[in-house]
């Protein structure tokens, strides 16, 4: 029966989908003062965390603090809602520190659907949208399942694994959104309909168990912090949460791995049923059986999913076997031989849009106005999905306002290392930022995102007056007490005290407060036992922070800064739009392909193509440079 159409109501933007990207994109657009429309599936599943209940980790974490520092909503939330804190790899340096945090999941979702329900300019709405209004190429709304269109200057699609997702446990499939959530299949097709290419990517969550058949006795214990951190630069430390709730570590045998290899006939994995593209570095647990069949164990983590529930995580082991193979499985691993199964572990498959078919400011070059942010875009992860929708919806309210977009660049964030990454390179599988992805890591690093990033979320209306003047005056903070250190002398009568009780080596000579920090064995607070604070009092433990990591990696910094500058040179050399690169002469035939393909924006950009070498892009910048300019019809 065909559903008759109706015109609703007018919006200056529409988010579909109120995932973690979705939530982001929402809030950053209705805060910007655009009317906005967040219209999802499920209302009790907004910011839901169908797989691990945590955030933070490796380059995910920093991404928390840069939508933070942006104005953005998930380290606040996280900062209220978590039940375990830690900071990550302290025993290394500075660039690969981060911060994690286990969710309470419920708690997480009600606080944010309450910060979204509590937007002034935002209105939240249950329903399925089916398709897009698109008009000469331009996307001007959406229309649901019900029939009801609504109008809007910019569209943002966050539609996550809800895209024709389909759920498999061992034998048994079925079409399903995530957490057994309404699947999104219309739009999909509605997708293709408008030109846009699509490919099919794998996630998968493990068993969920409960907490009173788990002997934790033969487990061990992962606690949480005792010094405060939080992800949000707003947080005082006076909220840090002292009663935390404990993770478990426990692993995997080889009877647990003997088990796998008898059903792999019955792994989806390896059967043939499972056709889209896994996580490379989120392997299935029969994956890594298969992958590393020399290791004789794997960690697995046992994680509470909140303070009031029952339900345990089962980290690490993630799996789509049939559900039978799954209870021997579990049982198998010390601590949960009497485990009770509350969940079992799926896989879901889900529709993706490429994304090189997206612009740096995650609008489509498909549709002009559609913005997509999220999973559907081919990435993993809560962070990716939230880091892309801020993107997007701050990106979306400027187009409603006439306004240039908003670029983060690859020396700028880890968000603009992963849309570049994304745009620039596509993804043959889901998408993870590591470290590693970033060139400039030393500069992109957790404690100075908002050093980074505020100054632009104030510019974008993100940042409140009150909390940029609090900002400034940590700035202000980190520069005199760098000055007074690049001025302060210290003697050797007033270093011997510390020398001597570090066996270390007598002065002859005075030496500069900064210079004597810069030795590994020498801290921040060793410098103020021999100087003494600041006349205004002791500074800030965040201010010290960034006094000594500036201070101790000034020359790494320096070097950092100097390739970006010349990074910068190649950005401002601008590609025109739609050059015809057949047209441009001596061009490799790969590089015409690629460079057709993704359409870059930049030199730079055209440089991080992979099939694009040195020499295309010589060539191509003399093209630019005579002006001859051959243009697409």
């Amino acid at each position: 029966m065909q559903v008759k159409e109706f015109d609703s109501e007018n919006y200056d933007v529409i988010v579909v989908g109120a995932g973690h990207a979705g939530s982001e994109a929402a809030l950053s657009a209705a805060r910007m003062g655009q009317k906005t429309l967040l219209v999802t599936i499920n209302l009790d599943m907004v910011a839901f965390m169908p797989c691990n209940p945590s955030l933070g980790g490796p380059a995910k974490g920093i991404v928390v603090r840069e939508i933070d520092a942006l104005g953005g909503e998930m380290g606040h939330n996280i900062d209220k809602t978590y039940i375990q804190m830690r900071m990550l790899n302290t025993g290394k340096g500075p660039a690969v520190r981060a911060l994690r945090a286990q969710a309470d999941k419920n708690m997480y979702h009600r606080m944010m659907k309450e910060v979204l329900e509590e937007e002034p300019n935002l209105t939240l709405r249950q329903g399925i949208v089916d398709k897009l209004i698109v008009e000469d190429g331009v996307c001007k709304g959406v229309v649901t399942a019900t029939g009801a269109r609504y109008h809007a200057k910019a569209v943002v699609l966050t539609a996550g694994t809800s895209s024709r997702g389909k759920i498999i446990i061992g034998e048994l499939t079925y079409s399903s959104g995530p957490n057994n959530s309404i699947p999104s299949i219309k739009l999909s097709e509605n997708l293709e309909e408008n030109g846009f290419k699509l490919t099919r990517f794998k996630t998968g969550t493990p068993p969920r168990v409960n907490r009173d058949t788990i002997d934790f006795s033969k487990t061990e214990e992962q606690p949480g912090d005792k010094e405060p951190n939080h992800f949000s630069f707003d947080t005082p430390d006076s909220q840090y949460l002292k009663d935390q709730l404990s993770c478990w570590m426990t692993y995997t045998n080889s009877t647990t791995h003997q088990i796998i290899r008898e059903n792999l006939d019955r792994a989806p994995m390896f059967s043939g049923v499972i056709k889209g593209v896994g996580p490379r570095y989120c392997p299935s647990i029969e994956d890594k059986i298969v992958r590393f069949a020399d290791k004789p164990r794997h960690q697995i983590f046992l994680e509470p999913e909140g303070k009031d529930t029952e339900e345990y995580y089962v980290g690490d082991f993630s799996t789509s076997m049939p559900e039978e193979v799954q209870l021997k499985m579990v049982h198998s691993v010390a601590g949960l031989e009497n485990a009770k199964l509350m969940r079992p572990g799926y896989a879901i498959e889900y529709d993706v849009i490429e994304p090189w078919q997206l612009k740096l400011n995650m609008e489509t070059k498909v549709v002009k106005n559609l913005f997509t942010a999220g999973q559907m875009n081919g990435t993993s992860g809560y962070e990716e999905a939230a880091g892309q929708g801020i993107m997007a919806g701050i990106n979306a309210a400027l187009r409603a306002e006439g306004k240039e977009p908003f670029i983060l660049h690859r020396d700028e964030a880890y968000i603009g290392v992963m849309i570049d990454d994304l745009v620039t390179k596509g993804t043959n599988e889901p998408y993870r930022l590591l470290t590693s992805r970033a060139e400039y890591r030393l500069i992109l690093r957790h404690d100075n995102a908002d050093l980074r990033l505020t100054d632009k979320g104030h510019d974008l209306g993100l940042i409140s007056d009150e909390r940029y003047d609090k900002f400034n005056k940590k700035r202000e903070a980190i520069k005199k007490e760098l000055q007074r250190l690049n001025r302060k002398m210290i003697t050797p009568k007033m270093a011997e005290p510390f020398m001597q009780s570090h066996n270390l080596k007598s002065l002859k000579d005075g030496i500069l407060a900064d210079h004597l920090l810069r030795r590994p064995e020498v801290h921040y607070e060793d410098i103020i036992s021999m100087i003494g604070d600041p006349e205004e009092g002791p500074v800030d433990r965040r201010v010290k922070e960034q006094v000594e990591i500036g201070i101790k990696y000034a020359g790494y910094i320096k070097k950092e800064q100097m390739k970006i500058e010349r990074l910068k040179k190649m950005e401002s050399k601008k590609i025109p739009d739609r050059i015809d690169y057949t047209k441009v002469p001596s061009l490799a035939t790969e590089a015409v392909q690629k460079l057709s393909k993704i359409n870059p924006e930049t030199i730079a950009q055209a440089s991080r193509i992979s099939g694009v070498n040195p020499a295309d892009i010589g060539i191509l910048s003399v093209y630019i440079e005579q002006g001859r300019i051959a243009k697409i019809s």
